[in-house]
């Protein structure tokens, strides 16, 4: 009976491992310690959401509508390009010198960042809805137990990540930890939508 649910934690944990924006994010939220549980639960409730849209068959559904890829690809390199900039000019500005000094972002501008980060990813859908939904054909009576692991996987890593960046923090009391984590978070942001607009032009 375990046998579907290691499969789903194990599926779920590998696909959200590397690193990338929303993952960075999380991490930047942990170290500060700004709105961390509603942060952490908003992916990890998002990532349920898109594993059972997935899991339900509703993976179908994009074969139906061609532009909504379209849409979310160019509307996620949009912001993952904004968020890069904003990210650079935190790196070298004078808010990043000292983290505790710099004012605090509000709960809601916290949450509908983490929430554009996981919507507007179409690699998101990619790997919750048309892979895992996809996978989990393959179990019967153990569909269940796979789209718990799965769900499971998402809150354990993203609550990890996020309670857990506090012991890193001795390291990112030097100003200089902090512009390096800023100006890494701006390349990951700008790497993941050249990928997203030269995916588009490949295809």
């Amino acid at each position: 009976m375990t046998a579907p649910l290691l499969a789903g934690f194990l599926l779920g944990l590998s696909l959200i491992l590397p690193i990338g924006a929303q993952n960075a994010f999380v991490l930047r939220i942990g170290l500060r310690g700004e709105h961390v549980l509603a942060v952490c639960l908003t992916c990890a409730v998002s990532d349920a959401v898109l594993i059972l849209t997935g899991v339900s068959g509703f993976a179908r559904l994009s074969a139906e509508v061609p532009w909504a890829e379209t849409v979310l690809r160019y509307g996620g390199a949009a912001f993952l390009l904004a968020y890069g900039a904003r990210s650079f000019m935190a790196a070298f500005g004078s808010a990043s010198l000292r983290p505790s000094d710099a004012a605090p972002s509000g709960l809601g501008r916290a949450v509908f960042t983490c929430l554009a980060l996981t919507w507007l990813n179409p690699h998101v859908y990619l790997d919750t809805v048309v892979l895992i939904g996809s996978i989990s054909t393959q179990f019967d009576k153990g569909k269940g137990l796979f789209t718990t692991g799965a769900m499971l996987a998402s809150f354990v890593f993203f609550f990890s990540l996020g309670f857990g960046a506090r012991f890193l923090k001795p390291l990112f009391a030097r100003p200089v930890t902090w512009r390096i984590l800023d100006t890494a978070i701006g390349l990951i942001m700008w790497a993941t939508a050249a990928r997203l607009l030269l995916n588009e032009s490949a295809g």
